[in-house]
């Protein structure tokens, strides 16, 4: 029975739990942004390494810090061997976040520690963090196809060394804008489930590689990061933009939802939607432009015909939605988009962490307990008499 002095709110919605300084999400409005700076001109104007530098020390590097950074960046990025001789022998069907949540767990076993054994949870750590996690996916994306996995190079940047380390061919440089865009947009979104499980466990005193696993573990699920596979799944069966449209509704006949589509948060369009949704066009001439055409389709028909259902309700894409022409586009397995989303937002993650270490209360919410009234023990006999 739930308390007449506690209300649940399913799934937390409307609940404030908390206090950050990284991300401000403004649904009504369809804004983002990063302590201040709109996700739009981030997008437009700073790589992932400004971003990263951003969440983790709270303003925009100059020149010299930038250049710091991205030294600091590159010195971190080498893996130990003991973790390649590790995903080496893991069988080759399993899958890449399974992959990816279980190395970065393992690799907390190889950095410095602190007197009581765990790993150091501070800023040297979450450039660790941030610098190996699309080492490992390029790795495992080797390795289960048979091949060494590349070292990445020195004189590239995040978006250019994973497209490097996944083909072992310098990226061109629409693809290296185009992913290093991406990986901007997602490199923090205020307290989104991932960003608040890795939160919770840091609040413990758990190290930032606990948390960080707990991140990625609720990640995975398709409801939060694995989206854009489906999404890329249904963009190969309608095939032609026509399609669009009779894919829609025979996917809500089935009572199934549109993946991709619609946000917790945002009642507009997801900001960060329109901002790659242009990346994938732009991607169009240097790749397929069939995908971005069909996501576009896909989309429109998505959006009209959940208007006719709930015309009270407006859906719109999310920043999942485009996820799928563009990684697609670059050259990414679709059950490897969940991990380049990782890739981003270990950024955010660790600077999440750090921020709640600073002022740190273990997060232990009330719960509406609605089981039976309160009942009397007994004995095995009057059990198995009321049993039979």
């Amino acid at each position: 029975m739930t308390s007449a002095a506690t209300t649940a709110e399913r799934g937390l919605e409307g609940v404030v739990a908390g206090s950050t300084g990284l991300s401000n999400v403004e649904g009504g409005a369809g804004r983002l942004t990063y302590r201040g700076y709109d996700i739009a001109d981030l997008a437009a104007n700073s790589t992932f390494e400004e971003v990263a530098y951003l969440l983790l020390f709270g303003a925009l590097p100059n020149r010299s810090q930038l250049a710091d950074f991205g030294v600091r960046l590159a010195a971190n990025r080498a893996l130990p061997p003991q973790l390649i001789d590790f995903l080496k022998a893991l069988p080759r069907d399993a899958r890449p976040m399974d992959v990816l949540r279980t190395a970065i767990s393992a690799l907390g076993l190889f950095v410095l520690h602190v007197d009581d054994g765990s790993p150091a949870s501070n800023p040297r750590s979450a450039i660790h963090l941030i610098a190996k996690t699309p080492v490992i996916v390029a790795a495992w994306d080797r390795i289960r196809r048979g091949l060494e996995p590349i070292a990445a190079q020195p004189n590239l940047a995040t978006a250019a060394n994973l497209l490097y380390m996944l083909s072992g061919r310098g990226p061109i440089s629409e693809a290296e804008r185009a992913l290093d865009t991406y990986l901007v947009l997602l490199a923090d979104h205020s307290f989104n489930a991932s960003t608040f499980a890795a939160r919770v466990t840091a609040s413990t005193r758990a190290d930032i590689f606990a948390a960080a696993t707990t991140a990625l573990g609720t990640l995975a699920g398709d409801l939060h990061g694995g989206a854009p596979a489906k999404v890329m799944a249904a963009l190969v069966q309608i095939g032609t933009p026509e399609r669009a449209e009779a894919y829609v509704r025979e996917t809500l006949g089935r009572g199934e939802r549109i993946m991709g589509m619609g946000h917790r948060e945002y009642k507009v369009r997801d900001p960060r939607a329109s901002v790659l949704e242009a990346t994938a066009t732009s991607l169009g001439g240097v790749a397929d432009p069939r995908w971005s055409e069909l996501a576009r389709a896909l989309e429109d028909a998505a959006v009209r015909v959940l208007a006719e259902r709930d015309p009270e309700n407006r859906v719109h894409a999310n920043v999942e939605f485009y996820t799928a022409p563009t990684l697609f586009s670059l050259g990414i397995p679709a059950d490897e988009f969940t991990c380049v989303f990782a890739c981003a937002r270990m950024a955010g993650w660790t600077a999440h962490v750090l921020e709640q270490l600073a002022h740190n209360r273990l997060i232990r919410p009330q719960a509406a307990y609605t089981g039976p009234e309160q009942r009397s023990w007994a004995p095995f006999e009057r059990r198995d008499a009321a049993h039979a």
